[in-house]
């Protein structure tokens, strides 16, 4: 019986470091989109509540990217699963749709 090599043993420590970023990331992006969904406008002369809106998707789309932009990297990539950056994406795509449409 073979023992596991020592590349497998290091990528479970690995998975371990990087899913913080990614986690805190996701968190982020998730909190930011629920406040874009979240904001309603009183009326159209509310530029402060479309004000938000548009914050909080630019805060979301910008943290999904960095989670995207730190999964692209190689070794993250060979450490981590593709659909550890799909969680991050969601919200993205979410508030995107919210913000072409809140105008």
């Amino acid at each position: 019986m073979t023992s596991p090599s020592h590349l497998d043993d290091d990528r479970g420590c690995l998975r371990v470091v990087l899913a913080v970023p990614l986690t805190l990331l996701t968190l982020i992006a998730v909190y930011f989109c629920w406040t874009a969904l979240t904001i309603t406008p009183s009326g159209t002369w509310d530029d402060d509540a479309y004000g938000g809106i548009v914050l909080s998707c630019v805060v979301t789309i910008t943290a999904a990217v960095a989670a995207a932009a730190l999964w692209l990297v190689p070794s993250v990539r060979r450490a981590m699963p593709w659909w550890w950056i799909l969680p991050a994406l969601l919200p993205a795509v979410v508030a995107g749709a919210r913000w072409a449409l809140s105008g």
